[in-house]
């Protein structure tokens, strides 16, 4: 694949892997991008992961037409994307590596070695000419490991971008952009949002005409679309209008309770209402809708003087990633002693911005006339 005339994709696309970094579902695969920028002198932009030796040095001399690359640059030390650099210097004994200092650090970690006798070590505002093209160095640190770089070709105005608008799913499958690229958002990178902004700042004084991220597809049209959206995530803003619902339930109570306010916020003219059942949906999906939707209900049933597993650990999530700047509703059960809420409310305590309904619906072990009140209650104070 070209991405201009001297710029060609020699990356891989991944349908074997079942969990992405162990934990995220990818049913459409993984895209693990590499890239060849072909001038006078030639630098392969990123390896990929170790399952994957032959067929990305294959695509490297396919690509390259005889010719031997001049440099690897290395913008990020997660073993997907670096996990061949020692196989690129087998293969290619010539070529030098660029990389950071704490990329070059990492490396000794990985493999034992920092390749000292060929690093070209890089940092902010660095350039490297390779005739026509000269490619500048931005520091991107946390985005979302330290080390991390990005790159800049003034001649194609391409930026390369790590692990910036990457998404999940392989090249050759066809999917909405912005559902995977905000459930790889928020699940890998969403706790940096700070050092995103800051990277932000810095690409808005690039002509940038297009972006070539590590995972995903090339983006070369409408760049405001995929940048504004960043820019929301990033700054833990309200992507969409509506109300996220999540909710665990043990004999079906809560869950009864939990339809009903559905229902309700319809009837009230909410204008979207997303429904969660921590311990049966996806956990990356339900994170992404917590941070994509600006108002909230977490329900779930006391347990054990605390709360339903699924519903902790989809706390911790949001706590995790800096979740923020939402309205948060609550509605609890518990048969003799409820401390739902109570303990749902201490582990928010630390989440910056949240505004708390009025109402808290309290459950005492199904729905009666006055929780049900409660219920009407919170549905009306969502929809204002």
């Amino acid at each position: 694949m070209n991405i201009t005339n001297d710029v060609k994709y020699v990356g891989v696309n991944d349908h074997d892997i079942d969990l992405f970094e162990g934990q995220y579902i990818v049913p459409d695969g993984m895209s693990y991008n590499s890239y060849a920028i072909i001038d006078e002198k030639i630098a392969i932009m990123d390896s990929v992961d170790a399952r994957f030796t032959d067929e990305w040095i294959a695509n490297i001399k396919n690509a390259l037409s005889g010719r031997k690359p001049d440099y690897l640059v290395v913008q990020h030390m997660e073993p997907d994307h670096s996990a061949n650099i020692e196989s690129f210097t087998k293969e290619f004994p010539e070529a030098k590596i660029v990389s950071s200092a704490k990329g070059f650090a990492m490396m000794k970690g990985f493999f034992g070695t920092d390749f000292n006798d060929r690093q070209i070590v890089v940092g902010e505002g660095d350039t490297l000419s390779l005739g026509k093209h000269t490619l500048t160095f931005v520091t991107a640190p946390m985005v979302h490991w330290p080390e991390v770089i990005v790159t800049y070709d003034s001649y194609d105005k391409i930026l390369f971008s790590a692990d910036g608008f990457g998404k999940f799913g392989a090249l050759d499958v066809e999917q909405d952009w912005a559902c995977e690229a905000r459930r790889y958002y928020i699940g890998i990178v969403g706790k940096y949002g700070a050092q995103v902004q800051a990277l932000l700042k810095k690409a808005a004084n690039l002509d940038i005409k297009i972006i070539c991220p590590l995972h995903g597809p090339v983006l070369s049209e409408n760049l405001g679309y995929y940048i504004n959206l960043y820019d929301i995530w990033s700054s833990y803003g309200v992507e969409s209008e509506g109300v996220m619902i999540a909710y665990t339930s043990v004999y079906g109570n809560t869950k009864k309770a939990v339809l009903m306010l559905e229902e309700l916020l319809k009837t009230n003219g909410c204008p979207k209402v997303v429904v969660n059942d921590l311990a049966r949906c996806d956990m990356a999906e339900a994170v992404e809708d917590a941070f994509r939707y600006g108002k909230i209900v977490l329900a779930t049933t006391t347990y054990n003087a605390e709360i339903f597993p699924f519903m902790r650990e989809f706390i911790n999530h949001l706590t995790e990633r800096n979740f923020q700047n939402r309205t948060v509703g609550i509605i609890e059960n518990g048969s003799w002693a409820p401390t739902a809420a109570k303990v749902m409310k201490t582990m928010l305590e630390k989440s910056k911005n949240l505004t708390f309904t009025d109402t808290t619906v309290k459950i005492m072990s199904a729905l009666n006339e006055e929780s049900t009140l409660q219920l009407k209650a919170l549905a009306k104070e969502l929809c204002k």
